[in-house]
């Protein structure tokens, strides 16, 4: 199993409950903020996201980071932000 970062920002509050509901379902979950979970899975990093992405609309952002070494995400802070992270993560 592999440990991930799940973060993030929906612009309809109403929604947090499916998401977080959608975390827990994963069984190995840990709330780290209100909007920064870890999570313990036998998934990547894309499919996390894909995951939540059926609970989320175009404005809400999604960051998904395997703890050490992969990341998947949805809608950076801008084209800059989005270049960073490619690189850095």
């Amino acid at each position: 199993m592999t440990t991930y970062i799940v973060t993030f920002d929906v612009k309809d509050k109403s929604r947090l409950s499916t998401l977080k509901g959608v975390l827990q379902a994963y069984k190995f979950y840990c709330p780290i903020h209100e909007n920064t979970w870890a999570i313990k899975v036998d998934k990547k990093a894309s499919e996390i996201r894909d995951d939540l992405m059926k609970h989320t609309i175009a404005d809400d952002r999604l960051l998904v980071i395997r703890t050490g070494t992969e990341a998947a995400w949805k809608n950076s802070y801008g084209e800059k932000n989005n270049e960073w992270l490619k690189k850095n993560l």
